[in-house]
């Protein structure tokens, strides 16, 4: 393996090697950025490109185009609360807090360095544990998949910072929405109002981009300005070496998120838009101070983005393995692969292995080159953005959700979808319910209900069926971590609760003491505020 390693990293230090993964880089960031227009779909726009390449080239090129647009996505989420992927949601619920707060550089640095950990974490785990981690995978079942939805829910109860009811009612909101369409199992029509455009469901992209997008345009048309957060932003600028120090000195965040995305890459179908999504709970209550997260906490940004990028490689690993691709744009890649009479398996590694080892290392490769273009191209574009009137900046990006919209799958019925779900999410923030909830229901709704019915059915033959959801090993772990998810803001809670309570009585014994009163109760109240 050593030998086919050192081969693929002579065959990448080629200059048209790297030329070209640099344009794959570039123009994945570039797609990655536009709302509504994810890696997916640029993968799939990018294919008849490559019938005419040579098999390792089409290959790298496509690798770097999907890690670039991975991480091109965190661009709009962070400037202008537009998820440029679903795997930037998490992003943007942290990074458009910064933007407001005049922090946008310092989150497109975070974002850009946890891209690059994840990247290469990714491509670790890809290269080393392929074989047994491509087994893990298949251990997973239709209970395991109900579980690891539910699981996913529980991340609500970290969104909804103001209100737990609040955040619930996002929830089954987006649960509602993921019901619409013809059944994963069954075949049944539902909530279709007889418009046929619906039978396949409401688009996730269409729906993310109206519920992050169009509330913050209103709002941006109502303010009519936003001279206020460009002063802030030239107040809190920093050098670029400071801001990357403050990223790097948190180096466990960086790993622990980075490892839950490759992890949840493998699985077959989850990709970056739950990763992202569950690394950012994980940092929240990890965090010393979660408090801060919803606010603008750099610390969630650099968790989601490192998530996000390690499923590129975590994803891989099933898809070259055992020909079971790990997120939707896997599928495409696996397909270029087929197309060129490349059978994925164990004789891919020994036949082919020049040329797997040669795309393994272009992912590592792309994904160090993100860091200068995304450097370059990110701080440019934050900076044009902050400088941009608001007269200008809101019809642009209404123009870009009403393209992105569209281009999915050319039906006008998703432009609509997606402004009625804005003005929806609009109001319903107004109320304090907030959009993320409502998109993580959307995104786990199918995947909850096709476990369940599979499960159900697969174990028709059992006395109990419902039985099989508790006493598989791999599901017990699952509903383990559920109920850990769920318990745990109230632990902490509770011991935030009894520090204070300890912090007081402390106050009280130092004035029974005689020391000074009035400075005791201004030492408890500084307390009782951290």
């Amino acid at each position: 393996m050593l030998d086919l390693l050192g081969s693929g990293a002579v065959a990448n230090l080629a200059p048209s090697m790297l030329l070209l993964v640099l344009v794959g880089t570039a123009a994945g960031m570039a797609i990655g950025a536009m709302p509504g227009l994810s890696a997916t779909m640029g993968l799939a726009l990018l294919v008849p490109f490559t019938f005419v390449m040579e098999p390792t080239r089409a290959l790298v090129l496509l690798g770097a185009f999907y890690m670039g647009a991975i991480y091109g996505g965190s661009f709009t989420a962070i400037l202008v609360n537009a998820p440029g992927t679903p795997s930037s949601i998490a992003t943007a619920l942290e990074g458009y807090q910064m933007t407001k707060k005049g922090k946008s550089e310092l989150a497109v640095v975070g974002a850009t360095m946890g891209s690059l950990v994840g990247g290469i974490v990714g491509v670790v785990a890809l290269i080393f544990l392929a074989p047994p981690l491509a087994d893990f995978s298949l251990r997973f079942g239709p209970q395991e998949y109900f579980w690891v939805a539910v699981f996913g829910l529980t991340i609500i109860i970290s969104m909804a910072s103001g209100s737990l009811l609040k955040g619930l009612i996002g929830g089954v909101i987006g649960l509602l929405l993921a019901t619409v369409g013809i059944a994963p199992v069954g075949g049944e029509v539902r909530f279709t109002f007889g418009e046929p455009m619906l039978q396949g469901g409401v688009p996730l992209v269409p729906a993310m981009v109206g519920l992050f997008t169009i509330p913050e345009v209103i709002r941006l048309v109502a303010r009519k300005g936003r001279e206020a957060q460009m002063v802030e932003e030239r107040e809190h600028r920093q050098t670029l070496w400071h801001m990357v120090r403050l990223i790097f000195s948190r180096p466990v965040n960086l790993v622990r998120s980075s490892v839950i995305g490759t992890v949840i890459g493998i699985l077959p179908g989850a990709g970056g838009s739950i990763a992202n999504l569950v690394a950012y709970n994980e940092a929240k209550r990890s965090s010393k101070h979660p408090e801060n997260y919803g606010k603008g906490e750099v610390d969630g940004v650099v968790a989601a983005e490192s998530a996000n990028n390690a499923t590129v490689g975590g994803g891989m690993i099933p898809t070259l393995t055992i020909g079971v691709p790990g997120t939707p744009p896997d599928a495409i890649i696996l397909g270029v692969l087929l197309l060129h009479g490349l059978r994925p398996g164990a004789e891919l590694f020994t036949t082919s292995g020049d040329l797997v080892y040669t795309f393994i290392i272009a992912l590592a490769v792309s994904a160090v080159m993100m860091v200068p273009v995304g450097l370059v191209a990110g701080r440019a574009l934050q900076r044009g953005v902050i400088a941009l009137p608001a007269r200008y900046l809101a019809p642009g990006i209404t123009v870009l959700t009403i393209v992105g919209a569209y281009a999915v799958r050319s039906s006008v019925v998703d432009v609509f979808i997606m402004l009625a779900l804005g003005v929806l999410a609009y109001f319903l923030s107004l109320a304090g319910i907030s959009s993320a909830p409502i998109v993580l229901g959307l995104i786990l709704g199918s995947i909850a209900e096709t476990g369940l019915v599979q499960g159900l059915l697969t174990a028709q033959g059992d006395a109990n069926p419902w039985a099989s959801f508790f006493t598989r090993p791999l599901s017990l772990v699952l509903i383990a971590m559920t109920v850990l998810s769920l318990l745990w803001p109230f632990v902490r809670r509770w011991r935030q609760r009894r520090a204070r309570t300890a912090a007081a009585a402390a106050g009280d014994t130092s004035t029974a003491a005689g020391a000074p009163g009035d400075d005791v109760v201004v030492i408890a109240d500084t307390l009782r505020k951290d």
